[in-house]
């Protein structure tokens, strides 16, 4: 579904993403794990059309993207759930789920709107209130459900479990692995790479602007390397 072959991308002269080379096939999560300023956030940007790449192709479905601008990005299937979840404060929390269909041709957003609330029923409580008064829990739940509201085939995920706590970390990344099982192909980016190394299908290892290592979830896990420099182990 989405093919990153050999991508560049700079701020200013500082060049972030040295050739990255990575894939994710329809129906899988794929994880993207390293260090603070490895690049994922770089690379979750120049997938989506915010960040504009120096060099390499990005293709989705088949399609060359890399000279779509963002919001056609969205329109051709693919949302991103930013870092920081970047939620439109002053407006309400419906108003904020509205704003993510707006690329759809349909205004039917009932069952959509619906289909949200099944997966983060506390939200409802919070429909008409300013999205800016939530939790930052409950804010990252509105941000995912901001960007299924496009109907995506590929969710990019950003960071979903900063700052929350446990539990609600437990059940973002439960809401993750039941969107996969719904078919919706996903490229995240996370931390915790523990906990995104139990739900992922593929890992990827970013150091430096580089893929260091690759590979399938459970050999990643394992991988020494790995357990000393990301899992603590």
């Amino acid at each position: 579904m989405l093919s990153v072959e050999n991508v560049r991308s700079a701020y200013g002269r500082i060049e972030v993403l040295h050739g990255v080379t990575l894939h994710v096939d329809a129906g899988e999560i794929v994880t993207l794990i390293g260090a603070n300023g490895a690049g994922k956030t770089t690379l979750m940007h120049a997938v989506s059309g915010v960040q504009p790449i120096t060099g390499g192709t990005i293709r989705f479905e088949g399609r060359s993207i890399e000279q779509l601008p963002a919001h056609a990005r969205v329109a051709a299937g693919i949302s991103q759930v930013p870092e920081g979840r970047q939620v439109f404060d002053p407006l309400s929390v419906q108003d904020n789920l509205r704003l993510g269909a707006w690329s759809r041709r349909s205004r039917d957003l009932k069952a959509d709107l619906a289909r949200v609330l099944q997966l983060f029923p506390m939200l409802e409580a919070f429909w008409e209130k300013p999205a800016g008064t939530l939790s930052g829990g409950q804010q990252q739940m509105l941000a995912i459900g901001r960007a299924l509201m496009a109907k995506p085939r590929l969710l990019l995920l950003d960071e979903p479990s900063m700052g929350l706590a446990p539990n609600l970390v437990d059940h973002v990344l439960a809401v993750v692995r039941s969107l996969k099982h719904e078919g919706l192909t996903i490229l995240l980016v996370e931390q915790n790479a523990g906990a995104a190394l139990a739900i992922a299908d593929r890992a990827y290892v970013l150091e430096t602007g580089r893929i260091a290592l690759s590979g399938n979830a459970g050999d990643v896990h394992n991988d020494q390397r790995v357990r000393e420099a990301y899992l603590g182990i």
